[in-house]
């Protein structure tokens, strides 16, 4: 069993924006990248995954993974029926690309890590519409990472 390791000031940021959050939001790409993390969601009680296609050999059925075909305001509203007064988590790349673009985001968070992988996927995928702007930022330095939490700006 893999054990996870970080410094106090990271463990308490991160749980309590992870106990905060109900259900998450992913695209299929990063499904198929961690396997569907097999079986056992990273964050929240249930994964939405927007996908064309539902995978045919998916080895966990009844793990609390719904592969949503018709879109990302489906699995939005999805999600927050399971999520209920909790947060809905949409994991950057193309799905959170799509959901700013339609203004559904309200906060950012992202942890900066050290590293220069020299390859990548842009952090909001493909987006390519209006800029926004996000407040000032809550900080969180921790042992080789930087958490930073922004509120987007509402025009």
């Amino acid at each position: 069993m893999a054990v996870f390791r970080t410094s106090q000031a990271s463990a308490d940021y991160l749980r309590a924006a992870w106990s905060a959050i109900g259900a998450d939001v992913i695209g299929r790409r990063l499904f198929d990248l961690t396997n569907g993390w097999n079986g056992r969601p990273a964050v929240g009680d249930h994964v939405f995954v927007v996908t064309h296609r539902p995978p045919a050999d998916w080895p966990f059925p009844d793990a609390p993974f719904t592969f949503v075909t018709d879109g990302l305001h489906s699995a939005l509203a999805q999600a927050q029926a399971v999520a209920g007064d909790r947060d809905v988590s949409i994991t950057p790349g193309n799905i959170a690309g799509q959901a700013f673009r339609a203004g559904l985001i309200d906060e950012v968070r992202i942890d900066l890590v050290p590293v220069v992988l020299g390859a990548g996927v842009r952090f909001f995928g493909d987006y390519a519409g209006s800029p926004f702007l996000l407040d000032d930022p809550q900080v969180v330095q921790g042992d080789r990472v930087t958490h930073l939490h922004y509120r987007v700006r509402k025009s």
